[in-house]
């Protein structure tokens, strides 16, 4: 499709009239002129000239006028010649296509080989508006959104009705709202910043956090998508947890989280990791096992013989 636009072109071509000259001695001139196709005398004929060549109306005609689109009859010397990219129609064939109302001298659109009035392309081709359910006339601008089209100007906000243009807008309910009014009236207030979470997000304890606020209580080091736990309702990393509050192993001396199904043995107020849980002299493993101690060391009984 084209822009709404027309264009009329008329062939520069003018009739002459060829008349015998008499000198001033009363004597006719004798030098002839021709038509530059036929050869025959255009004195006292009308002719057009072509390139400073003078033709015979029926010779110019045959050779050089166009063809009507619409009639398929040569436009003639005598009728106006209106043009559009290299089509040529008589001003009576010059009409829409499809109401045959004419356009000399009226916008129309181009669409597929035949031409509109705007008020036929309009009904014919134009988007609709989603607002106003009016056609979008070409030309004009429009505003496109998944599949749907807006009038520029009825493109608004849904709640304080002003237009939205080439600024950004959430889509709500089938409705459309500029930032500052989706926050006001849909957004989550984040817990820790008290700003709106336009998008994404995480829930903690049934509560609304931004990405970036949802971080570690004492490392302040995200959270999102890392595994974290909680003491006192405060989250935690799991680096930060064991250090702070985890057990201390009484074989290695590194924290038992217990996190993740962590395994360890406890006794008398002291914890190990089970693999830590071994004979302090052979170092054999005593989970599951009986086992004798000396101060703060475990031994298996084949050590502990000789305590």
């Amino acid at each position: 499709m084209k822009d709404f636009s027309w264009q009329k072109g008329m062939a520069t071509r003018k009739l002459y009239s060829a008349k015998k000259q008499v000198h001033k001695s009363g004597a006719r001139m004798t030098e002839r002129f021709d038509c530059q196709h036929c050869e025959d005398s255009l004195f006292g004929r009308k002719y057009i000239l072509r390139e400073e060549r003078p033709y015979c109306v029926a010779c110019f005609e045959a050779l050089f006028a166009s063809t009507c689109e619409e009639c398929g009859k040569l436009i003639g010397c005598d009728c106006k010649d209106l043009s559009y990219k290299d089509r040529h129609w008589h001003e009576a064939c010059f009409h829409c296509s499809r109401c045959r109302g004419s356009l000399v001298d009226k916008p129309f659109a181009a669409k597929e080989d035949q031409l509109l009035c705007t008020d036929c392309y309009s009904q014919e081709y134009s988007s609709r508006c989603q607002e106003c359910k009016k056609s979008i006339m070409p030309g004009t601008r429009k505003m496109e959104y998944k599949g749907s089209s807006w009038h520029e100007t009825c493109f608004i906000c849904h709640r304080c009705q002003q237009p939205i243009g080439t600024k950004s807008f959430i889509p709500k309910d089938s409705q459309n709202f500029c930032v500052p009014c989706y926050e006001r009236q849909y957004a989550l207030q984040c817990v820790q910043c008290k700003k709106p979470i336009t998008s994404g997000g995480v829930t903690y304890r049934e509560q609304p956090w931004h990405h970036e606020c949802f971080v570690c209580t004492a490392c302040k080091k995200p959270l999102s998508g890392q595994r974290f736990t909680s003491r006192d309702e405060f989250a935690y990393c799991l680096g930060c947890f064991c250090d702070l509050y985890a057990k201390k192993c009484a074989g290695c001396a590194s924290p038992i989280s217990g996190l993740g199904g962590t395994k360890y043995i406890s006794f008398e107020e002291r914890q190990w990791h089970n693999d830590c849980f071994n004979c302090k002299k052979c170092s054999l493993s005593l989970v599951g096992r009986g086992f004798l101690t000396e101060r703060d060391d475990i031994l298996c009984p084949d050590c502990g013989k000789d305590i």
